[in-house]
């Protein structure tokens, strides 16, 4: 069974995309997070990508 990039419903604190996106790679959620806080830091590109992912991935 092939894995699908969706959000996570169990392990969210705003709209799950960090939470699916750990869940597919295989990874913890609060490096994925950190991650995206760093990117937001660097340039705010984190949160554009944030919310476009948001509407884009399908609830898990």
């Amino acid at each position: 069974m092939s894995k699908r990039l969706s959000r996570s419903r169990t392990d969210r604190k705003l709209a799950g995309v960090c939470g699916g996106i750990a869940e597919f790679l295989g990874w913890d959620p609060t490096l994925v997070r950190v991650l995206w806080i760093v990117l937001t830091m660097l340039g705010g590109s984190g949160i554009l990508i944030y919310l476009v992912l948001w509407v884009a991935m399908p609830e898990d």
